[in-house]
């Protein structure tokens, strides 16, 4: 009988430890099945990008996975019983909405690797989810690109929300439609995590760019034209664009697996969960550790090297290969600023930023480079190296991590 081996979401990490999945174990034992409710891969680290009108390359999942054994079910997650060990999906149309006619199903797994992310997280602020819009995703980057397109000359668009994804949003924009007001509320000081010449860069871009910044701001709420900070000012916003961190999907919280209090399931240098030994999380949605013994954050930095490690210990569990062991450590921060320009902070291990930076366009290339890559590993997930389809051995026995 097959082994069974569900994937749940297909982003940069679950549509690559699917691939590799299939790369390592032998056809004829193992069924992979990936789930995700639209048919081409997302590159969720552009979708500032096509909120500004900019049209990215189509990526369809059956052409990515073709030969490869992959099966791919359009279907949408609702449940997880990881005591039963199977998944609750009812199917999707092809633009990942579920149909009236469509019915749960459940889909038994040997094991499961659990990859379904994280959306846009409001905070619960008073009004964000009503008024604000979100870049998290591609329908909201979509609604984002039609509400811009409507907009006049002068009217202001407030980015609230100071990290990477609200630079490069408030930067975008404001490079595309200089012809609004574009404006920044960060809750720290502008790029306060950056190193001095870091800091300095981005200063000079958004000053160039015409950015207003308001730093030290905690917005309290969020109205159809304007936001409200802690402090009682209001600020005019024709569109809020909401940019302050990220959610993990709610399912694995209501499930019995170990979580965190972020809702992340738990799990070991191998990516297994702590608590369910059939279970691999990955991505947004697990909680691991990395170097400092800090967790890793939420990013695709993160989440590639941890698919490939989750891949390669199942891989070595079912065949008795040798686990893998290869700390999850980081290198930079890869920041675009608009097309043109960009900002690469290097940083230590543990993610803590250096002196050293690389600017301008020079950057803005890097970047690129970066997300092409990205793009370019999901598709091949063992990096164009030649690799052996293992044969699955019952009972297999591996030198367990202490």
């Amino acid at each position: 009988m097959q082994h069974r081996i569900i994937v749940l979401g297909a982003g940069y990490t679950g549509a690559i430890a699917a691939g590799r999945l299939a790369k390592r174990l032998h056809r004829e034992d193992v069924a992979i099945t990936l789930v995700n409710a639209e048919p081409d891969f997302v590159e969720r680290v552009r979708m500032h990008q096509l909120a500004t009108g900019q049209d990215l390359k189509p990526r369809p999942f059956s052409e990515m996975f073709a030969g490869t054994g992959v099966e791919l079910r359009l279907a949408k997650v609702t449940g997880v019983d990881v005591d039963r060990k199977t998944v609750t999906v009812v199917d999707a149309n092809g633009a990942g909405v579920i149909t009236p006619e469509s019915g749960a199903e459940e889909l038994p797994y040997d094991t499961l690797v659990y990859a379904l992310g994280s959306g846009w997280n409001d905070q619960a602020v008073p009004g964000a989810a009503e008024h604000a819009y979100e870049i998290a995703s591609r329908p909201g980057a979509l609604r984002l690109r039609e509400r811009l397109a409507r907009l006049g000359a002068g009217q202001t668009v407030v980015v609230v929300g100071g990290g990477l994804t609200g630079l490069e949003a408030a930067t975008e924009i404001a490079e595309a439609r200089p012809d609004l007001d574009v404006a920044l509320a960060s809750g720290g000081g502008l790029g306060d995590w950056l190193s001095p010449k870091g800091r300095e860069h981005l200063r000079k871009v958004f000053g160039r760019l015409g950015i207003t910044v308001h730093e030290h701001t905690t917005v309290t709420g969020v109205e159809a034209d304007r936001v409200v900070t802690a402090g009682g000012t209001a600020i005019p916003a024709a569109v809020t664009v909401w940019t302050t961190g990220f959610a993990v999907h709610p399912i694995a919280k209501a499930t019995a697996l170990e979580v965190n209090g972020a809702g992340q399931i738990v799990v070991d240098g191998t990516m297994r969960s702590v608590s369910h030994p059939d279970v691999y999380a990955i991505g947004d949605a697990a909680m691991a550790m990395g170097p400092g013994n800090k967790p890793l954050r939420m990013s695709c930095a993160s989440g590639t090297p941890a698919a490939w490690q989750a891949a390669d210990a199942i891989a070595a569990r079912l065949t008795g290969g040798k686990l893998p062991n290869a700390p999850i450590r980081y290198f930079n921060q890869c920041i675009s600023l608009g097309r043109n320009e960009g900002l690469i902070q290097y940083v230590t291990a543990d993610d803590r930023a250096v002196r050293a930076v690389l600017t301008g366009r020079l950057a803005a290339v890097y970047k690129e480079l970066i997300c092409k890559s990205a793009a370019w590993g999901v598709a091949n997930p063992t990096l164009g190296l030649p690799t052996r389809r293992r044969r699955v051995t019952p009972g297999s026995a591996v030198k367990e991590p202490a």
